[in-house]
């Protein structure tokens, strides 16, 4: 089979794969105490695996045509929805980070948005029903058995950082 030429139910596996693997990243660093988790990660893997399947989809459909470079319009997204969702990562006066999981799913909707365009209804659909599934279900997974045990770690962390400093640490630091 092409690398690209296959039916859409093909591309589905990759964008599940995608996803799996991209789970498996975010699970470790939210094991680690990571602000970016299991969400964040599924979702800029399955974005960027969409963005591929379009690129080469669009690419094998349009061999025949010289004139016409859909794939410029694809990149352009790209870039846009990286600036967009850049904007929406802020730090707050604890210094905790917020907005990843919201701007990797913009920017994974933007991937449905480009394959809607370029007619791979299928494959966004998929997408966004993985996306949602990220959204609700990991979310639950997250608050239910990643961040109850980050807690712990966290407060261990801010206790002593905040714990003064005898004499001999300050000397042996």
């Amino acid at each position: 089979m092409e690398l690209f030429a296959g039916s859409q139910w093909e591309l589905v596996i990759r964008l599940t794969v995608a996803v799996f693997l991209g789970l498996l990243v975010g699970a470790e660093r939210s094991r680690v105490g990571k602000r970016a988790g299991m969400r964040t990660y599924a979702l800029v893997s399955l974005g960027a695996a969409l963005f591929v399947i379009i690129a080469g989809a669009v690419s094998y459909q349009y061999a025949d045509t010289f004139v016409f470079d859909p794939l410029r319009v694809a990149s352009q997204v790209v870039v846009g929805i990286g600036f967009l969702g850049a904007g929406m990562i802020f730090v707050n006066k604890s210094d905790v980070v917020n907005g990843l999981t919201t701007a990797a799913g913009i920017w994974v909707t933007a991937a449905v948005g480009v394959a809607c365009g370029y007619g791979l209804y299928v494959l966004a659909a998929y997408v966004t029903f993985l996306t949602l599934a990220i959204f609700e279900v990991f979310w639950y997974v997250e608050e239910r058995f990643i961040r109850t045990s980050r807690t712990g770690i966290e407060k261990d962390f801010v206790a002593s950082a905040r714990r003064p400093r005898s004499h001999e640490d300050k000397e042996s630091a």
